[in-house]
């Protein structure tokens, strides 16, 4: 299963739930590879505890081969040679780095937009693909909702992530119709849920209504998810038996 971890805006906890739900995947026995396209590289850091200094060892090298740009030329060596295990057993991550900013512009028009949906379906191995994106829809995240099959989208229980919901699902929805007809919006996973607070409530309760699909198991917040980003350890590893892992367990026992 491919899944992608996508929203418009920044700041929802996209790479967390990203690495968090990879590493309990791994932690069930499923050889579980994360790709990182977020310049940012927060997913790559969170996982190995530090970024990638050379792009040839990133997901960038791959996307140079596309344009024939790279010494190899004409992306032969796919992307297998720049997949880096983590500490953790059956976690692998496929790094993000800086340079993929310059090479957007070029990718995008010369309409390299199938290539990463093409090079997944090679790859060979991997019993699940968590793909990290960055926070605007551009080349990259259009790359990966057309590579995926699935769709989490993060909700932060604020008033302007839920006003850019409907253009959110309007944008998957055209890149299903025009390019991925398997894409699903597998649910929206609400991130920082306080169950107690008036606001967080009403807008949980107001998306429902609307029939939009919020899953069940929510997310609340927590110091430890920045002493995990901090130890650059998932909960599942950092605090096995904090309530915080068990939310995503649960999370993760729903989608699967």
């Amino acid at each position: 299963m491919r899944r992608v971890i996508f929203n418009q805006k920044g700041g929802v906890g996209k790479s967390t739930i990203t690495c968090n739900l990879a590493a309990i995947s791994a932690v069930e026995g499923k050889k579980t590879l994360v790709i990182d396209l977020d310049i940012q590289g927060n997913s790559t850091q969170y996982l190995l505890g530090h970024k990638i200094t050379d792009p040839d060892k990133t997901i960038a090298h791959f996307f140079k081969d596309c344009l024939g740009i790279s010494l190899f030329g004409g992306g032969k060596e796919g992307i297998a040679s720049a997949i880096h295990e983590t500490p953790f057993p059956n976690l692998f991550v496929l790094p993000s780095h800086p340079e993929l900013e310059a090479l957007q512009s070029r990718l995008d028009s010369r309409y390299k937009i199938f290539k990463l949906k093409e090079e997944l379906e090679k790859l060979e191995g991997f019993d699940a693909v968590y793909i990290d994106t960055p926070p605007i829809l551009n080349f990259y995240s259009q790359s990966a909702l057309i590579a995926a099959e699935r769709c989490l989208i993060p909700f932060d229980c604020d008033t302007f992530a839920r006003d850019s919901l409907y253009t959110l699902m309007k944008s998957i929805a055209e890149v299903k119709a025009d390019h991925n007809e398997n894409l699903e919006i597998e649910g929206i996973v609400v991130n920082q849920y306080q169950k107690q607070a008036n606001l967080p409530k009403q807008l949980v309760e107001e998306l429902i209504a609307e029939g939009l699909p919020v899953l069940e198991n929510k997310i609340s917040p927590s110091v430890k998810v920045r002493e995990s980003h901090s130890a650059s350890q998932p909960l599942v590893h950092h605090a096995p038996t904090h309530k915080l892992t068990d939310e995503y367990r649960a999370l993760y026992v729903e989608i699967n």
